[in-house]
């Protein structure tokens, strides 16, 4: 399981960026031809757009998966470890439910728009909710293991 866990970061990680450099390389050569040759390529702005919809939400992904998110621990260090678990189960739990909120909206967004094509570059507008699915069920399963384990230390009567 661990492996599958490095395997699984690591295309993630090469994913975002070779879509960080598609997208810095459009954005340049877009920026070079509009002002060095008075033209550009509109297709750039969409395809940007989009790839920079993903990088956002599998960047998160990452993120959430080495638990580099905004976390205010002020009043959580000075509890108990025990309660500290428990108040973790307890978010977890709420993020769980976020995720499933935010999985249901953009799976009906995307069902609602994949016949939606973009007038310049011909790609579905769907594809921009389908990034937000896919962040949604990835955390939603890593919050599900988090919980798992945490449920597990609790029972075994770890802090």
């Amino acid at each position: 399981m661990n492996t599958l866990a490095r395997y699984s970061t690591k295309i993630l990680e090469t994913l975002v960026v070779i879509i960080l450099a598609i997208m810095s390389t459009l954005v340049f050569l877009n920026v070079v031809l509009r002002y060095g040759f008075n033209s550009s390529i509109s297709v750039t702005e969409e395809v940007a757009r989009y790839l920079f919809v993903w990088l956002s939400f599998l960047g998160a992904i990452l993120a959430f998966n080495e638990n580099q998110h905004v976390s205010v621990n002020v009043l959580v260090d000075k509890l108990s470890p025990l309660k500290r678990r428990v108040l973790r189960l307890i978010t977890d739990g709420l993020m769980l439910f976020c995720c499933y909120l935010v999985f249901d909206g953009s799976m009906t967004q995307f069902q609602l728009n994949w016949d939606n094509i973009a007038p310049i570059s011909g790609i579905p507008t769907g594809i921009t909710f389908l990034a937000s699915v896919i962040a949604s069920a990835a955390i939603g399963l890593l919050l599900v293991l988090r919980m798992f384990a945490n449920l597990t230390a609790l029972a075994k009567g770890d802090k």
